[in-house]
């Protein structure tokens, strides 16, 4: 068996330089992994200059050792977050990985990547040590609160693979990081641009503002720590005066295996810490990684044995499974189960403490940082704030974001309902050809095909059965039921396509 992840082991990254010379930019992200890469790519499609570095390589960190699982179902269970924290609180931590995910399907189309990026089924089972009985409980209470916050959630007495109660969350996603790693590192150098790889981040000089090495110098006006663990930075504010007190490292361990047909899916069980797995059809026919047996890191004398036990259970699961691949990786975990992302001193930012939510948090990370930088209003820059306080029910968030964007990317992301069963006089968005559409059957049963985005600002619309009408979530646009205009603020009526 290779040790190996299967990332790391199929696709080599892009090599780039070390440091030479002198270089001036706007902001110096340090760790060329899931967070650094994407704050350098959307901090330069803002027309900032900016330079990567890292001491290794694009991806050699903690990304190449994920399982790549892309959701909003996070770590802490919802309703543990709802109780601890609030449920607008909750709810907002699960809005912020709708918006990663939103954010890397947006970025894998525009620049065209080919890394598998594929919408799944996510499940959250039952443990198969816990009674079924009383899990199935638990589970309601987590599926009718994401239901009441908007998600796409549905309570299954048994799921599809190991016939445990489970909830099912609709258009989850995987992918190949190092792939899409890989394509957006290569749009980085360029008009001012760079990636320094074989090159330390730890040699800073807080008066100049630079970054020094043997061989040269980058100077900058703003700083990203994008490390996993948190550099120094200037000050030691990134490590010592915060992060190092405040989070806990924990060792996790994955295994790819060979098995029969599993249809494609992401599972995590209701264990703490719990197994999860993902499921896929590659080149090399289906295959499975499962991962868990989590201990704090340093503090388990036989590692070797949690490989072990991981092969132990696939085996149990799948009598016929065969092994390839085994890799280990490690997690940060903060008290409250939130990410640290945001600033840590005078035009120093950090984001660490992912949790296993590590690809879906690290693109999160990219774009608060992003908004901080170009002095964008984010809404959720208090709630992840490194410095963060309790926030009170009425936070502004849901005062301010009660529509917008919540509605658009959970709508974007919704299981469309099927043509077959549209009645007439009524209308649903359904899928066509592989793609998202309005579609409306009058009473003769002539069917109209419209687009769903909205053309205001790209919310989806929804069908509204009583007036007969296409109504916007976002911002209250209004259409006939064949696309014309009826209200604003939307100034033309949706986009007719043919049927």
């Amino acid at each position: 068996m290779k040790k190996q992840s299967l990332w790391l082991d199929t696709v080599n990254p892009p090599e780039y330089p070390s440091l030479k010379g002198e270089v001036k930019v706007d902001v110096l992200v340090v760790g060329a992994g899931i967070t650094g890469i994407t704050t350098a790519y959307l901090l330069k499609q803002a027309g900032l200059r900016v330079a990567v570095v890292d001491q290794h390589g694009v991806g050699a960190g903690e990304t190449g050792h994920t399982t790549a699982h892309l959701s909003y179902v996070t770590d802490t269970r919802l309703s543990e977050l709802a109780e601890n924290l609030g449920q607008n609180q909750a709810r907002a931590f699960w809005d912020a990985g709708l918006e990663a995910m939103r954010q890397i399907t947006e970025i894998a189309a525009s620049e065209k990547i080919g890394c598998g990026l594929k919408a799944v089924p996510g499940y959250l089972f039952a443990a198969m040590e816990k009674d079924a009985d009383r899990e199935r409980a638990s589970l309601e209470k987590d599926a009718l609160l994401a239901e009441e916050f908007g998600f796409d959630a549905d309570l299954l007495k048994e799921d599809p693979v190991f016939e445990r109660p489970a909830i099912r969350f609709a258009n989850q996603l995987k992918f190949h990081p190092i792939e899409y790693l890989s394509a957006l590192a290569k749009s980085l150098p360029g008009e001012g641009s760079h990636v320094f790889c074989k090159t330390s981040g730890s040699d800073i000089d807080a008066e100049k503002h630079e970054l020094c090495t043997e061989e040269g110098v980058i100077s900058y006006d703003s700083i990203v720590a994008a490390t996993h663990v948190p550099i120094q930075g200037e000050h030691g504010t990134f490590g010592a005066a915060l992060f190092q007190t405040k989070l806990a490292a924990y060792s996790t361990y994955a295994m790819e295996a060979g098995i029969d047909y599993v249809p494609e899916s992401l599972f995590w069980d209701t264990n703490d810490p719990y197994l999860y797995l993902r499921f896929d059809r590659t080149s090399e026919g289906c295959s499975v990684i499962i991962g868990g047996e989590d201990h704090k890191t340093g503090q388990e004398t036989d590692t070797e044995a949690c490989y072990d036990r991981l092969e132990t259970r696939l085996k149990n699961f799948f009598p016929s499974a065969t092994p390839r691949r085994r890799w280990s990786g490690q997690v940060l975990e903060t008290p409250d189960g939130l990410p640290y992302i945001g600033e840590v001193g005078e035009r120093q930012f950090a984001a660490t403490g992912f949790s296993g939510n590590g690809i879906t948090l690290g693109t999160f990370s990219a774009m608060l940082i992003r908004d901080l930088i170009t002095g964008k209003t984010n809404l959720w820059t208090d709630l992840f704030s490194p410095t963060r306080k309790a926030l009170s029910g009425a936070w502004e968030y849901l005062k301010q974001n009660a529509d917008f964007p919540a509605h658009f990317i959970k709508d974007h992301l919704k299981a469309p309902e099927s043509v077959e069963g549209l009645g007439r006089c009524c209308g649903a968005i359904v899928r066509l050809d592989g793609k998202k559409r309005a579609v409306y059957l009058d009473e003769h049963g002539n069917r109209t095909v419209l687009s769903p985005v909205c053309p205001h600002m790209g919310c989806i619309v929804a069908w509204n059965n009583a007036e007969k009408t296409w109504d916007c979530p976002c911002h209250g646009s209004r259409f006939m039921a064949t696309g014309e205009m009826m209200t604003g603020p939307a100034e033309s009526g949706l986009e007719k396509v043919p049927s």
